[in-house]
C-alpha cells in the first residue's frame, strides 16, 4: 500500500514535542494493567507484576496516570489499606504520597506513611514530600503535613503529627523587614502572601488551637485580633482574613456551649495569665470577658451565658428587681436617684457601712452616677436661661433681677453666679472620673472607645470655657484700672474675639455634646440600645460622606470665587457708600449680597447653604455684572446643585439605609451589637473604684487618705526586715494559691475542649451517607470479586465464564478507566490531535491521487456530480477545525481516540501481515476490532460516532460504505462513499457492513 514518505517522520516529530504533562501519561500496556488492577483494588495480580517487575523490570512501579496519580495516590482516594502495605512493600516511591493522605484524611493510611517514612529517611536529607519537585507537586512548598491537617481540621490527624514532634511556626508580620522576608517578597511576593495565608489558615484550625493552646479562648482571641490587622494591611485577601477571624471567634464561642454551670463559667471568665485566678463568693474582677471586649469578641460576649452571668451581678444588688413590672421598676428607679447625694455622703464617711456596701453594687453605682448626670444638665439648663434673675422677678425684687439681667449680658468678665458656680463643680468631677479611667486603661484603649473620646472633646470645651472666662476676667480688671467705664461697655461694641464671647461659643457646644451623653446612657435599654447602635453606624456614614462633599464644595467654591470676586468688591463698594456717614440711602441687598462670594470661605458657606435651599438666583445679580459672566456663574451653580442634591445626598440615604439594614434593629446581628455595647456599660461599673458619683467624687474621702498612707508607708519602710519578711510570706502564699488556681483552670479548659472535640465528631460522623461512603462501598465490592476470583483460579474453578475485568462501577470510576486505558492526555486540541489528524489528511491525499490513477474504469462516474463516488474527491478534503460537517468527524474522532485504536489494529496486523487475503479473512480480522459507523446516505450534518465492538457478522451487507485500510490500520477521519455500480478497485478498500440503523 502506498504510504507517504513524510508520514512516519511527521509522527515521530510531533512525539518529541510533547510537553512534560503529557509524556507522563505514556504509559506501556503492562503499565496500564499495573494502575488498573490498583484502581480496581485486584491485590492479587498487582502482587503478581510487582514480583514480575522485580525480576524482569519489565515496568515502571512508579509510574503514573495521564491525571498525574501513582498506585499508591491511587490506592489512598480508594482507601484501601491492604493495596498500601502492599506498594510500600514492594518500595515504591512515596513521594507526597503522606500529603495527599493527609487531604483524603485517611487516618490509617496516614499513620503507615509515618513509619514508612521514620524508617526510610536519613538524618540531614529531606522528607519525601520535600524533595518532590514544586512543578510536579500537587502542593505547594509551604504546605507541611501539620499544616495541610490543620486545613483539614481533622483532629486525629493532628494528633499523630503532634505526638510525633511537628511543629507549626509563627509567620513572620506583614511588616518585617528581615533578610528571609524581604528576599521571599522580592522573588515571588504572590507566595509569600499565599505562604502566610495558609500559615495563618492553620493557625486558626479549632483542632490545632486544641490541642496545643494551654488556654485556646486566650489562643483564639489574640489570633482573631492579629488576623484583624492583617485584613487591614493586605487589602488584596481581606476576605481570607476576615473569614479566618469569624472562624476564631466562632470557636471561643463555641466553648462557651460546653459550660455545665456558673463554677466553670465564673472561673474562665475571671481567668487571667500571671494574676490569682478567681475564688467562688470573691468580687468578679472579669478579666478574661475584658480582654475579650478589648479584642471585640462580640458573639464571645453576647454569648446568651455570658449574659446571663452578667445580668446577675448587674442586678446584685436589687433582688427581685427584674420580676417587677414597669410601674414598680420605675419608681425603684426614682427612689434611689433622689437619695444618691444621702448615698454618697455615706459611702464617703463609712464605705464599708451598709450603705457604702450597698452603693458599691453595680446597678445602684449606675442609678446614682445617672442621677447625678441628669442633675448636672438640669443646672445647665438653668445657667443658659439665666435662673437668678428669673427668680428674682418672681419674688418681687425688680431693681436686684435688674441688675443681674444687666451684669450677665453687658458685663464684661462678670464673675460666674451661683449655678455657673455648681457648673463648675460637677465639671471638676467629671474632669476628674476621666483622669482615673484613663490612668486606669491606658490611652490606647482608653481611645478606642468612641464615647470616651467624646467625653474627653465635652470637658475639655468646658476647660477652654473656664479658661477664657478667666483671661476676660483678668483682662477687664486690667483696663478698668485705667478705664472704670470699660467693664460696662456694651456687647455690642466689644471686640469681635473677644474671650467672653468665645468662652460663650465654646459652653454652647459643650452643652450639646453633654446632652447627646443620654444616647449612651440609654443604651441600657433593649428597645432603645438597638437604636443607637444603628445611629451609630450611621454616624460613621456621614463622615465618610462628608469628605467627599467637603471636595466637591471646595471645588465649586474655588470656581465660583475665582468668577465672581471682582463684583462682590463692587457690591461692597456699593454698601459703604450708601452708610448714613455719606448721607445717602442704605441698600441693604448690597451690603448682604456682596459676603455672598466676597473670599473662598464665604463661597464656601453659600455653597453650603444652597443644598437647604435657602440661596436664591438673586445673589447672581451683582453690580457690574456681565451677561456671559452671569450665565456661566449660573450653569457652575446649577451643576453643584445636580451634584450635590442628586447625587450625593442620595448617595448618603442610600449609605445610611444600608448601614441600617446591615444592623437591623430585628435581626440577629442587631441583638448582638446592642449586646456588646451593654456589656460595655456593665463592665464599667464592676470595677471598684469610682463609686461616688460627680461632684461627690472630688471630696477627699477616708478611704482615699488611708490607702495614701499605706502606699507612702511601703515605699519608705522597704528596708525594714519585718516589712521584707512580711512581703516574702505573702508571695509565697499567692504562689500557692496561683498554681492550685491555675490547675482549677486547666482542668475546666480541658473539660471544654474534650466536650467540644466530642460533640464535632459526633456531628461528622451524623452526616448521613456521602458520595465518599457509596465509593467506598463500591471498591470494597471490586476487591471482593477480584479476592474471590482469585481463590477460586487458585482452587482449580474455570473462571474464564466471568463477565469480565469490570471495575467496581459508577459513573466516575468508569471515567477513570476510560482515561487509563484510553490514554488521555491533558493538553490542547492543537497539541494531542492536530498533528495526528495532519497527517492522516497526508497520507489520505496520496492514496486518493493513487486511487484515481488506477481507477479508470470508473471515470465517468467520477465526473458525475450525482453519484456516490463521484463526489470522492469533495470527499477527501483537510479536516477542518471550523464547525462544519468535518467538523463533527474531527470532534468524533477525537472522542473515539483513534490513535489508541490504530495501536490495536497495528497489534491485530502481526497475525495477518498479508493486506491481499480473502475477504472471509479480513471480516474475521475486522470482527475484532472496534468499527465506527456513520450515517452517510442521510444528511451530512447529522452523523454520529460509536465505539461500541460490533461483530461484522452482525452486519448487514451494504453497498453504501467503505473503509480504507492501510497496513491494517483504520482510519475514522475520513468517510469514502461508493456509487451504486460497484466498488473502486483502490489498494486497501475493502467493503464493510453497515451496522444496525437504530444507533446511527
Amino acid at each position: 500500500m502506498f504510504r507517504p514518505n513524510n508520514y512516519c517522520s511527521s509522527t515521530n516529530d510531533v512525539e518529541t514535542e510533547l510537553p512534560p504533562h503529557r509524556e507522563m501519561g505514556q504509559l506501556s500496556f503492562d503499565e496500564k494493567k499495573y494502575l488498573l488492577a490498583v484502581e480496581r483494588g485486584d491485590l492479587a495480580s498487582v502482587r503478581r507484576i510487582l514480583q514480575r517487575a522485580a525480576e524482569a523490570q519489565f515496568i515502571d512501579i512508579n509510574c503514573v496516570d495521564p491525571l498525574g496519580r501513582s498506585a499508591l495516590l491511587i490506592a489512598i482516594d480508594n482507601e484501601n489499606f491492604e493495596m498500601i502495605e502492599l506498594l510500600l512493600k514492594f518500595q515504591v516511591e512515596t513521594k507526597d504520597a503522606l500529603l495527599h493522605a493527609i487531604s483524603e484524611e485517611y487516618v490509617e493510611a496516614v499513620e503507615l506513611l509515618l513509619d514508612y517514612e521514620d524508617m526510610i529517611h536519613k538524618p540531614g536529607e529531606p522528607y519525601s514530600w520535600e524533595a518532590i519537585s514544586p512543578d510536579s507537586g500537587a502542593f505547594t512548598s509551604d504546605i507541611t503535613p501539620l499544616t495541610l491537617a490543620a486545613h483539614r481540621n481533622n483532629y486525629e490527624i493532628i494528633k499523630i503529627l503532634l505526638d510525633r514532634g511537628a511543629t507549626l511556626p509563627t509567620p513572620h508580620d506583614a511588616r518585617c523587614g528581615c533578610a528571609a522576608c524581604v528576599t521571599s517578597r522580592h522573588e515571588d511576593s504572590l507566595r509569600h502572601s499565599r505562604s502566610r495565608i495558609n500559615s495563618y489558615r492553620a493557625l486558626a484550625s479549632p483542632s490545632l488551637i486544641s490541642l496545643s493552646s494551654k488556654d485556646p479562648i486566650l489562643t483564639a482571641f489574640e489570633l482573631s485580633w492579629e488576623l484583624r490587622r492583617l485584613s487591614f494591611l493586605e487589602h488584596e485577601f481581606k476576605c481570607e482574613y476576615q473569614e479566618l477571624r469569624r472562624r476564631c471567634q466562632d470557636f471561643a464561642t463555641a466553648l462557651l456551649d460546653h459550660t455545665r454551670g456558673s463554677s466553670e463559667l465564673e472561673v474562665m471568665l475571671n481567668h487571667e495569665a500571671g494574676c490569682p485566678s478567681y475564688e467562688h463568693g470573691e468580687r468578679m474582677h472579669l478579666k478574661r470577658l475584658k480582654l475579650a471586649i478589648r479584642y471585640r469578641q462580640k458573639k464571645f460576649v453576647a454569648h446568651p451565658n455570658v449574659q446571663q452571668l452578667l445580668a446577675s451581678i448587674w442586678y446584685e444588688g436589687l433582688p427581685g428587681f427584674r420580676r417587677k413590672n414597669i410601674v414598680l421598676q420605675t419608681l425603684e428607679i426614682m427612689r434611689i436617684g433622689l437619695l444618691f447625694p444621702f448615698l454618697s455622703i455615706l459611702y464617703i464617711l463609712a464605705p464599708h457601712s451598709t450603705a457604702g456596701r450597698f452603693m458599691r453594687k453595680p446597678f445602684i453605682k449606675f442609678i446614682c452616677h445617672s442621677a447625678s448626670y441628669f442633675t448636672f444638665l438640669f443646672l445647665l439648663i438653668l445657667a443658659s436661661q439665666r435662673i437668678e434673675s428669673t427668680m428674682a422677678a418672681w419674688f418681687g425684687a425688680e431693681g436686684f433681677a435688674k441688675y443681674l439681667s444687666d451684669d450677665t449680658a453687658t458685663k464684661r468678665g462678670a464673675n460666674p453666679t451661683f449655678v455657673e458656680w455648681l457648673v463648675l463643680s460637677w465639671v471638676m468631677g467629671l474632669v476628674w472620673s476621666e483622669i482615673k479611667q484613663l490612668w486606669d486603661v491606658g490611652l490606647q484603649e482608653y481611645s478606642s472607645d468612641m464615647w470616651n473620646v467624646i467625653d474627653f472633646v465635652t470637658n475639655a470645651l468646658y476647660v477652654a470655657t473656664i479658661s477664657l472666662r478667666a483671661v476676660a476676667y483678668y483682662l477687664v480688671q486690667k483696663e478698668v484700672e485705667k478705664n472704670p467705664n470699660i467693664a460696662l461697655l456694651p456687647r455690642e461694641q466689644w471686640d469681635t474675639w473677644d474671650p467672653m464671647l468665645l468662652s460663650e461659643g465654646l459652653f454652647a457646644a459643650a452643652n450639646i455634646f453633654s446632652s447627646l451623653k443620654l444616647v449612651y446612657i440609654f443604651s441600657v435599654n433593649p428597645y432603645l440600645g438597638p437604636i443607637q447602635v444603628s445611629l451609630s453606624r450611621m454616624v460613621m456614614d456621614i463622615l465618610k460622606f462628608f469628605f467627599l462633599y467637603i471636595l466637591v464644595l471646595f471645588a465649586f467654591s474655588c470656581g465660583l470665587n475665582q468668577l465672581l470676586w471682582y463684583y462682590a468688591d463692587l457690591e461692597k463698594k456699593v454698601c459703604l457708600e450708601s452708610r448714613p456717614t455719606t448721607g445717602n440711602r442704605i441698600d441693604q441687598d448690597a451690603c448682604v449680597v456682596w459676603r455672598r462670594f466676597s473670599n473662598l470661605f464665604e463661597t464656601m458657606q453659600t455653597l453650603f447653604w444652597a443644598a437647604f435651599g435657602l440661596i436664591d438666583l438673586e445673589n447672581f445679580e451683582l453690580a457690574g455684572i456681565k451677561g456671559f459672566t452671569r450665565f456661566w456663574g449660573l450653569l457652575m451653580f446649577g451643576s453643584y446643585s445636580v451634584i450635590n442634591v442628586v447625587v450625593l445626598l442620595n448617595l448618603l440615604i442610600a449609605m445610611m439605609n444600608h448601614s441600617y439594614q446591615s444592623i437591623s434593629v430585628r435581626s440577629e446581628k442587631a441583638d448582638t451589637e446592642w449586646k456588646f455595647a451593654r456589656s460595655r456599660l456593665w463592665i464599667s461599673y464592676f470595677e471598684e473604684g469610682g463609686t461616688a458619683p460627680p461632684p461627690f467624687n472630688i471630696i477627699p474621702s477616708p478611704k482615699s487618705v488611708v490607702s495614701l498612707a499605706t502606699w507612702i508607708s511601703e515605699k519608705v519602710c522597704t528596708l525594714s526586715r519585718s516589712v521584707r519578711k512580711r512581703k516574702l510570706y505573702t508571695v509565697k502564699r499567692k504562689a500557692l494559691q496561683q498554681n492550685e488556681r491555675e490547675g482549677r483552670h486547666q482542668s475546666i479548659m480541658r473539660n471544654l475542649v474534650r466536650r467540644y472535640i466530642t460533640d464535632e465528631q459526633r456531628k461528622s460522623e451524623n452526616q448521613g451517607v456521602t458520595e465518599d461512603d457509596v465509593n467506598e462501598i463500591k471498591q470494597d465490592i471490586s476487591a471482593f470479586r477480584c479476592e474471590l476470583l482469585e481463590i477460586l483460579r487458585g482452587s482449580g474453578v474455570n473462571t474464564s465464564v466471568a463477565s469480565g475485568h469490570q471495575g467496581p462501577g459508577g459513573r466516575k470510576n468508569r471515567h477513570k478507566e476510560r482515561r487509563l486505558m484510553k490514554g488521555f492526555n491533558l493538553g490542547t486540541f492543537e497539541s494531542d490531535h492536530m498533528s495526528e489528524i495532519q497527517t492522516n489528511h497526508t497520507f489520505l491525499s496520496h492514496l486518493s491521487m493513487e486511487s484515481t490513477l488506477e481507477s479508470q474504469s470508473v471515470s465517468g462516474s467520477l465526473r458525475s456530480k450525482n453519484s456516490t463516488f463521484g463526489r470522492l474527491t469533495s470527499l477527501v478534503r483537510p479536516v477542518k477545525t471550523t464547525k462544519n460537517n468535518w467538523g463533527a468527524l474531527v470532534e468524533a474522532a477525537k472522542k473515539a481516540s483513534s490513535k489508541n485504536l490504530l495501536d490495536r489494529l497495528e497489534t491485530k496486523s502481526e497475525i495477518s501481515p498479508s493486506p491481499t487475503s480473502s475477504g472471509k479473512k479480513k471480516r474475521e480480522e475486522y470482527a475484532k476490532a472496534r468499527y465506527v459507523c456513520v450515517s452517510l446516505p442521510g444528511d451530512p450534518d447529522k452523523m454520529r460516532t460509536d465505539s461500541t465492538d460490533y461483530s461484522s457478522d452482525n452486519c448487514k451487507s451494504s453497498e453504501d460504505k467503505i473503509e480504507i485500510d492501510v497496513d491494517n490500520k483504520m482510519h475514522q477521519n475520513y468517510v469514502i462513499r461508493s456509487n451504486e455500480d460497484g466498488i473502486p478497485n483502490l489498494p486497501g478498500v475493502q467493503p464493510i457492513r453497515s451496522c444496525p440503523r437504530g444507533w446511527f
